[in-house]
């Protein structure tokens, strides 16, 4: 079974992660929230958000980058930026890699990104615009990266709740 690592450096704002933690339930997907955060994980602040979802959810919190890198190690990791030389298309997303997104206000800091050029990845945009909202993001890169793994363990027909398909 393909399984995929959604990891979030230093979110900021709380719905988006509320989002991408949803969206990562829906696709079996794991989270990985680098501190800080911008918002309190603690069980009444989940709640008020309306992330009744979030008990599904396989997340792991990380004090900092380094510890995240000490307890995956060997991993491979994207780096989704702007800043990227090539699009998250071109890339071969493998079982169990990790997709790196970073916070709303900056992105993912620079001299990360410098020692892994090769694994940058950016989503196509026009010039005038900074940047798409983080939890689309996350999801035009993750669905991509599902397709590429055939959608594996992922159901792919729907059913009508008062009608059969013929």
């Amino acid at each position: 079974m393909a399984r995929l690592n959604i990891v979030l450096h230093e979110p900021e704002i709380p719905a988006n992660t509320g989002n991408i933690g949803r969206t990562c339930v829906a696709t079996g997907t794991r989270l990985h929230l680098i501190e800080p955060l911008g918002f309190s994980l603690s069980e009444k602040a989940i709640k008020r958000a309306g992330m009744d979802y979030w008990k599904d959810l396989d997340v792991t919190t990380y004090l900092d980058y380094e510890e995240f890198l000490e307890k995956n190690p060997g991993a491979k990791i994207y780096y989704a930026t702007t800043k990227g030389l090539q699009t998250y298309t071109d890339v071969r997303f493998e079982d169990d890699c990790y997709i790196m997104f970073g916070k709303e206000s900056a992105g993912i800091p620079e001299e990360i990104l410098m020692k892994h050029k090769e694994n940058c990845i950016r989503i196509p945009m026009i010039n005038d615009i900074r940047s798409l909202n983080l939890s689309n993001s996350v999801a035009i890169v993750l669905y991509e990266a599902l397709r590429q793994n055939n959608f594996d363990h992922m159901q792919l027909q729907g059913e009508l709740h008062d009608h059969k398909w013929k």
